[in-house]
């Protein structure tokens, strides 16, 4: 694709990408095909501002509607960590969010996940409770909504299990897919072990389709793989819903694809030729897609509605005072609204946009006044495809493209393409690697057979047929990616498919510096598993790979898949190589739906132990390290300045903010070589780090931390969210700090003395009071706790607030951004009322070491004998109505009250410490997981009842583990496409690239079939000291005096004047003041004197190798502060 640069394109892909649900990524009609996207895609795509979530972009046509909704990067730089924004896509940690995503509609899920609110975890009508499905796919769930219930009964062939073949087969097994034929009529040769990574050596000789079947079978146990070495009959055909062709022959495309179209099965071709790949789906004339947003549907909380003809509803802004996300005819329910209640339950009514907070509805003239509450709701369309079959399509294409500038390129593309089916048809091979005279006659072919608009460019379809032998696994994970992810389409109903072709090439790789002059000796095959990318690169770039030292900074799912890439490439295959892999998480039964390097018996395992025994098995020439370690400045003893320089390059697979800025500062530092990619959902992102010729990547901008105003998490919330917060500190206040503090009472003698009086030592008090004895203690204990939430609470706020309440005359208390509650009334009949007796009970117990029961009707019987006082309010009680902190009431309050507390507790302690019985610690803290099927049932039952107080539409079980667990949506089809999109920057590292258009920054969104790959803004300069200087200039200097010690400071500050011609007021080690011009004499001798060895050690610096010093020289701009070169000294 042809290159574009654009500094404030890089600077927005550097946003965090946050809550997945929050902006949905509607793809419209309108999609970018033949004829190409409108200017503002080009223009939104180009600068960043593409569909970025949650909050939305500028309009994204090809991407649809919705990908437009707020400001911000479409390429994700890292995953939500508020609420609603995903945890870690590894254990590394998470990606924070800049805003939790909108409320979820009444009976609607993330992405379509199901409608019930209860203890089912519905999926589209598909309920998982209690299965081990739900586990193992939660994250892919995120992604494919209610349609992924249809992915075990689905059955799809892939034909051709070469790398393209593989990577779609993989995927299609990690997703769940119920059946997965092979097909492949073909032996394993040595050569196909450079891309096709299913295979082992034992496997040469072997039918394709048979090796690659034993492989992934043993990836996911739920999945029938079975393997096919006949033709492709009709009959055969006949009984899948989708067919995948890859590695075939025109003419069986045409034969296959004529008989899908007649039959109404989904068909696929995805092909590789060295460093170009072509994708084309047929769906049929009418295909429903059911769901075709990504993500949620936008809903906003209501501050008001007008009574007219229309109605204006004016929506709340959010925490960040963004507005909505609606867009004009926008289908929109509402519900909750009080007063105005005859909108609650309406038929879906079209929206008119006025401004960033006000919607313009039908009539509401007739209507009650509103009073306050209400959710407004987006309600999402299926849309109906039409695609025309392969033989019309192959000479009329309709062919997407990311921006109008790509489409002459991929339209000579399509023109090579079918020339080479004509050029093996003649020959019967492919053309020769670097043959002259084989790639000017694919180009006479494609000037005979191009009839599409626009002049051919000959200089594309010569670079193409020249390579076109080749094998590049990168490759081959990219196109297969985007063919699986349009298979799981046809299955689940869920985005809408690419209409209809689509062109991916990376022949910006034959630009390198040398490249243009290998010849056919240097690409011909040497009998080896690397012929296929020699055929491209030649054999002196395989040795060069050969050589190279690479670090992987994480082994979660691009982790994996960058390791299996540099694996096939043979990346640090040689003696003097080494593939360094480090990880400090462990393997997860909810990584195996993407992470292809784990298996269910490596659930527990260390994930770079694991990852790095299965690079071994696919390449045993790799010379792989696992380490388990975080890279971060609690190691940067390990990690030092050294190691970093002897790096050729490193690949960043974090998910956390944090830790991905500590590693490019490092790697900008060290000037080593930096690919940093991110995933969310269907979107990812590479962004490429250069020594000398890119802008290092910086800092992302921070994001919120999805935290609420504590006045609206205890009196007034307005959405999901806030009650799934409220939920987890309710989690936290409930089963994991009084526990902590009792053990802590009880193991420290001084704890007494060192709290002070008040909440604390009575909550340890109150917490040795409630142990209980049994089950039925646990039960009693949840059902007072119910009371006292979701009946008790809410009376005393009536009490304090009654729903008629003025703040002044005429202005009701319970208005705008304030839901007047109502009490709810315990019904032991009531799934939602019963799932939090259970849950509370069940957390209530394993805190208190008591064996708990899930008999549901014991439960109800229990809960029959339990009588409870009537509610008495409390008289002179104060609720705050603002942020303004406030003093936390003492108690006791006073000191009798307190010697009385002190006393309990310390016969208490004696009590316990003299009985036989009692366990050490005396309670069991428990944290909150959310991956632990009890936590959630709490979360979600314990939200949903403060829902219901407040008139908030409810969350399903799926939807609160997302919120409340911060998980990112991930899917396998992203993370390969994104690790092989990094792997091609790879080789123009390897091979020294030093042209800044040979490199790029790439972004992808699979759910509307889309890439976009730019130029990386050059670094910047700056003057200092009469000089210009790159971003990447920095001053070395080994600060080793002539006695072999480390330099005095007054040596230092001489280096600077005889090397620079600078004279430094003031120098500094972070913030640590070496030396002052404008000390005293006697301090500025001392300063000077110092070795800066003992200097850091006497300020209680900890001793390191590696110091970047500050320095302020005489005459300097105040502005300068920012643009010096930054002083790099090694200590002996």
């Amino acid at each position: 694709m042809p290159s574009q640069s654009s500094s404030s394109w890089h600077s927005a892909a550097r946003t965090s990408c946050a809550a997945h649900s929050a902006a949905s990524s509607r793809p419209s009609a309108a999609s970018a095909r033949h004829g190409g996207c409108q200017p503002a895609a080009t223009a939104a795509m180009a600068a960043g501002t593409g569909a970025r979530l949650p909050e939305g972009a500028e309009p994204l046509p090809a991407l649809g509607a919705a990908a437009a909704r707020t400001p911000g990067a479409w390429p994700p730089r890292a995953v939500g960590r508020g609420l609603g924004g995903g945890a870690s896509e590894r254990g590394l940690g998470a990606w924070p969010a800049p805003s939790p995503p909108p409320p979820c509609a009444v009976g609607a899920g993330p992405c379509g996940l199901g409608s019930s609110p209860g203890r089912g975890r519905s999926v589209g009508g598909a309920v998982m409770a209690g299965s081990e499905e739900e586990p193992r796919y939660s994250r892919q769930l995120y992604v494919l909504g209610g349609g992924a219930r249809r992915l075990p009964g689905s059955a799809v062939l892939v034909s051709g299990l070469r790398g393209t073949g593989a990577q779609v087969a993989t995927a299609l097994v990690l997703a769940g897919t119920g059946r997965v034929v092979l097909h492949d009529c073909g032996a394993v040769c040595t050569a196909d072990r450079t891309h096709q990574f299913l295979l082992e050596e034992s496997d040469l000789g072997q039918n394709r389709a048979k090796a690659s079947q034993r492989a992934l079978a043993e990836l996911n146990p739920r999945v029938v793989v079975e393997a096919h070495v006949g033709e492709l009959s009709e009959a055969f055909l006949a009984s899948f819903q989708v067919v995948v062709l890859t590695e075939s022959p025109l003419e069986e495309q045409l034969r296959v694809g004529d008989f899908c179209h007649a039959q109404g099965i989904c068909f696929i071709v995805a092909d590789t030729k060295g460093l170009a790949g072509q994708l084309f789906c047929d769906f049929g004339e009418h295909f429903v897609v059911d769901d075709p947003a990504e993500g949620d549907p936008v809903s906003a909380a209501v501050e008001h509605i007008s009574q007219g003809n229309p109605g204006v509803v004016t929506c709340m802004g959010t925490e960040n005072s963004h507005g909505h996300l609606f867009h004009d005819g926008d289908l929109v329910t509402f519900s909750g609204v009080q007063g105005m209640t005859e909108l609650n339950g309406q038929e879906p009514v079209p929206v008119r946009v006025l401004d960033a907070f006000r919607l313009e509805i039908s009539d509401t003239s007739s209507f009650s006044p509103y009073r306050c509450g209400g959710l407004v709701s987006q309600v999402q369309q299926p849309q109906e495809c039409s695609h025309k079959p392969l033989c019309r399509a192959l000479e009329e294409p309709k062919i997407q493209v990311a921006s109008p500038e790509d489409l002459p390129r991929s339209r000579s593309l399509h023109a090579a393409f079918r020339a080479l089916h004509a050029f093996r048809r003649e020959r019967g091979r492919l053309p020769r690697p670097r043959a002259p005279a084989d790639a000017e006659r694919v180009l006479e072919l494609a000037r005979s057979l191009a009839a599409q608009p626009g002049p051919l460019d000959e200089d594309i379809v010569r670079a193409f047929a020249s390579v076109s032998a080749g094998d590049l696994c990168p490759v081959a994970a990219v196109l297969g990616a985007l063919a699986a992810q349009e298979v799981l389409k046809a299955i689940t109903g869920k985005f809408l498919p690419l209409d209809q072709w689509l062109y991916f090439d990376a022949l910006e790789c034959l630009a390198l510096a040398g490249a243009a002059q290998l010849t056919e000796t240097d690409c011909a095959p040497r009998g080896s598993r690397y012929d296929g990318q020699i055929a491209v690169f030649g054999a002196g770039f395989q040795e060069e790979l050969r050589h190279q030292k690479y670090l992987v900074v994480g082994a979660g799912a691009i982790g994996c898949e960058l390791l299996k890439n540099f694996a096939m490439m043979g990346l640090a295959a040689g003696p003097d190589g080494e593939l360094i892999v480090t990880d400090m998480d462990t393997v997860a039964l909810s990584n195996l739906h993407r992470q292809l390097l784990y298996r269910s018996a490596d659930i527990s395992e260390p994930k770079s132990v694991v990852a790095a025994a299965a690079v071994q098995r696919m390449n045993p020439d790799v010379r792989v390290t696992a380490h388990q370690n975080q890279v971060g400045p609690a190691t940067e003893m390990l990690y030092k300045d050294n190691f970093f320089r002897h790096l050729d390059g490193v690949a960043s697979a974090l998910d956390t903010i944090e830790a991905r800025t500590y590693l490019e500062r490092r790697c900008l530092r060290c000037r080593t070589p930096l690919l940093d990619s991110g995933t969310e959902g269907t979107r990812g992102n590479v962004l490429a780090m250069v020594p000398s010729l890119t802008e290092p990547l910086g800092p992302a901008s921070t994001p919120r931390d999805g935290s609420f105003p504590i006045c609206t998490l205890r009196h007034f919330p307005r959405t999901i969210q806030h009650t799934l917060q409220w939920a987890r500190d309710e989690f936290e206040g409930l089963f994991q700090l009084p526990a902590e503090q009792v053990n802590q009472f009880m193991e420290d003698p001084a704890f007494l003395e060192q709290q002070p009086p008040g909440k604390a030592l009575e909550q340890v008090r109150e917490s040795l009071r409630e142990r209980p004895r049994d089950w039925q203690d646990c039960v009693r204990w949840a059902r007072r706790r119910w009371q006292r939430c979701y009946h008790d609470a809410i009376a005393q706020l009536l009490h304090i607030y009654p729903p008629e309440h003025e703040t002044s005359p005429g202005v009701p208390f319970w208005a705008g951004d304030r839901s007047c509650p109502h009490p709810l009334t315990f019904n032991p009949d009531n799934d939602t009322h019963l799932d939090y007796i259970l849950a509370a009970a069940h957390l209530f117990a394993q805190v208190h070491r008591v064996p708990p029961c899930r008999d549901r009707a014991a439960i109800q019987a229990i809960l029959c004998d339990v009588v409870l006082p009537p509610f008495a309010p409390q008289e002179g009680l104060q609720i705050p109505l603002t942020e303004e902190p406030t003093e936390e009431a003492q108690v006791p309050t006073d000191h009798r009250q307190l010697t009385e507390l002190t006393q309990d507790l310390v016969q208490w302690r004696q009590e316990l410490v003299g009985d036989e019985d009692t366990q050490a610690p005396l309670m069991k803290p428990i944290h909150f997981e959310k991956d632990n099927d009890v936590h959630i049932d709490f979360i979600t039952a314990a939200s949903n009842l403060r829902a219901e107080n407040y008139g908030i539409s409810p969350a399903n079980w799926l939807t609160s583990k997302r919120i409340a667990g911060r998980i990112v949506p991930a899917i396998i089809t992203t993370t390969a496409a994104v690790a092989g999109l990094a792997c091609l920057e790879v080789y123009k590292l390897v091979w020294g690239c030093q042209d800044l258009s040979c490199y790029r920054n790439s972004n992808i969104s699979l759910s509307a079939c889309l890439m976009l790959r730019v130029q990386p803004p050059p670094a910047p300069t700056y003057r200092y000291g009469g000089r210009e200087w790159s971003c990447w200039d920095r001053l070395e200097m080994r600060a080793v005096g002539a006695d072999g010690q480390a330099m005095k400071v007054q040596e230092v500050l001489d280096w600077l004047q005889s090397t620079h011609g600078w004279t430094v007021t003031m120098l500094l080690c972070g913030d640590i003041v070496l030396y002052d011009s404008k000390a005293d004499a006697e301090t500025r001798a001392w300063q000077q004197a110092q070795r800066l060895s003992k200097s850091l050690e006497d300020a209680g610096m900890p001793q390191q190798q590696d110091l970047e010093l500050l320095y302020i020289c005489e005459g300097e701009d105040a502005e300068a502060e920012d643009t010096r070169p930054p002083l790099l000294c090694s200590l002996p």
